[in-house]
Formats: C-alpha cells, structure tokens, sequence
C-alpha cells in the first residue's frame, strides 16, 4: 500500500487531479499548435516560423544571401534558423507546461506524470 493514499477519498481525488491534467494538457498542445516562435540567423537574413510544438511552417530568406558561391553558407544560414525555431518552440512549450503544472499545484519540472495513461 502506498504512504499518503489513505482510502478512497484520497484516491478519488488522486483520479481527479489526474483527468484535470490530462484535460489541460490536451489544451496545452492544442495552444502549441497556435503559438509561433521565430528563429532567425545571419542578423535575421534567415527567419524560420515554428509552432511551439516544433512544426516549422514559414521561412523567409532574404534575397541578398542567395550567391551561387556562397551555397554552403546560405545552407547553414537556413539550418542556423531551423535550430533557433526548433530551441524556441522548445523552450515555449516547457515554459506552456511549467503554466500547468503551477496551475495544478504540482511540482516545477515535474513534466507529464500522467503520460502513460487515458486513450
């Protein structure tokens, strides 16, 4: 038996607790799919738009860059970025789970304890 769970009550609020957090949590990923982040390189020549759960969706190079000899550097620009999104999106979505966790009175960085569960 585990400490802290004594009875039904405890449990029933356990359960609670538990589809309160998956109901947020499917809100939360809906809002990521809302939230953009840009990530940009070369002093912004490279902009790269990112859902915050990570999807790129835009880019926008400017023209300047694009020099025949210089196909390397225009390819590392893009992935300079893509990267710069992508760490964003990141970063925006921890701090989107951070929001919940706060909300819920759960421990910071605790992530989604109830992940293996629902469906």
């Amino acid at each position: 038996m585990l400490k802290g769970l004594g009875g039904l009550g405890d449990m029933t609020k356990m359960m609670k607790a538990a589809q309160e957090m998956q109901t947020k949590m499917g809100e939360m990923q809906e809002r990521l799919d809302t939230i953009t982040v840009v990530g940009e390189s070369g002093a912004g020549l490279v902009k790269a738009t990112s859902t915050a759960k990570g999807e790129l969706v835009g880019l926008d190079i400017d023209p300047s860059i694009f020099d025949p000899n210089e196909k390397e550097v225009v390819e590392d620009l893009i992935l300079a970025a893509i990267k710069d999104a992508q760490v964003k999106a990141s970063e925006r979505s921890s701090q989107e789970m951070q929001k919940i966790t706060e909300e819920l009175g759960l421990p910071a960085g605790m992530g989604n304890p109830f992940g293996g569960m629902g469906g």
